[in-house]
């Protein structure tokens, strides 16, 4: 059976948003998160972007009830979530960075066990086992132990796991970490997927060709807080603009006074400058593109602004 085919015979997702109110998690007198709000809308991927220990997983955890917070509050539809999480777990899907699966079970069996969780036995858990497995390609590897899967057939059956409640809304905690390319443009097409069926996903990733290609809006956190938010695009422009330079062997100095008399920025990147070609008006850009060139340095580039650039700039350093 196609995944297409499988995909029509499955339950329609739900359709009920999840808000946050000024989340905070103190530990002692330490702040993880501070002032945390957010809405997540059905058919809606949010993604949340930020370094270790910027309080991604703690907001994570707080938004499906495994955290509670210092102050603030989380609603799912009309359910307070720290109150009574179970029964918003019981629309929600949870996929973590570990794999997780039970080594002792087979693929199949992985998911049969799991569903008895929400109450689905017998022939109904197996026959939501089959659909899951078809949906996400891993029907031909139904009767395979664990440790037979590929790292990408792996959070393949997790995201499966996690969908045996039909939920609503999904977490994805920097799922296709350590996954090679091939594996990664697979699980993008299933989260695709989920959201075109109305499932709401809130995503956290490092790699920023994932939350540009996925998300259609983003929150940039750092140190517990958020710096900005916004679609990709939205970002880009705002807070970098259309184009930057890379350049390579020119002393500091002169990058920051071409960059002040242009009124933009320039950031340290590596054994290079990174500077953002201003919008308006417009010979501004090609003349401290033309200056940049007159200076001839090892290493000259110019190319499109992105989203690594944006972090680079709001928080002074890489996301990865």
């Amino acid at each position: 059976m196609s995944v297409l085919t499988v995909q029509s015979a499955v339950q329609p997702l739900g359709k009920t948003p999840l808000a946050a109110y000024d989340l905070w998690k103190l530990y002692g007198k330490t702040s993880v998160v501070q002032g945390v709000s957010l809405t997540l809308n059905p058919g809606e991927v949010l993604g949340l972007l930020g370094p270790n220990g910027a309080g991604k997983t703690t907001t994570v955890g707080m938004l499906y009830g495994a955290v509670i917070p210092t102050r603030g509050f989380v609603k799912f539809g009309q359910i307070q979530v720290q109150t009574n999480g179970e029964l918003a777990r019981a629309k929600m899907g949870i996929v973590t960075q570990e794999d997780n699966l039970d080594p002792d079970f087979s693929v199949i069996e992985n998911l049969i066990h799991f569903a008895h969780h929400y109450r689905i036995v017998g022939k109904a858990a197996r026959l939501r086992a089959g659909e899951l497995l078809a949906q996400v390609d891993l029907q031909d590897h139904a009767q395979k132990n664990i440790d037979e899967l590929s790292g990408g057939m792996k959070r393949r059956l997790v995201l499966a796991r996690s969908l045996i409640n039909h939920p609503d809304i999904i977490f994805l905690d920097e799922p296709t970490t350590g996954l090679d390319p091939d594996a990664r443009q697979e699980f993008w097409k299933l989260v695709t997927d989920l959201k075109q069926q109305g499932c709401g996903v809130l995503l956290t990733t490092h790699y920023m060709d994932e939350a540009q290609r996925l998300c259609d809006r983003l929150m940039l956190l750092q140190s517990g807080q958020v710096i900005d938010q916004g679609s990709p695009a939205e970002l880009i422009e705002r807070a970098v603009g259309n184009e930057v330079v890379e350049i390579e062997g020119i002393a500091e100095e002169t990058v920051r006074s071409l960059a002040d008399q242009a009124n933009t920025w320039y950031r340290p990147f590596g054994n290079s400058y990174l500077i953002a070609l201003p919008i308006q008006p417009d010979f501004l850009a090609e003349s401290l593109w033309q200056q940049l060139s007159d200076l001839q340095p090892q290493r000259l580039t110019r190319r499109q602004a992105n989203l690594e650039d944006v972090f680079l700039h709001l928080t002074g350093g890489r996301l990865q």
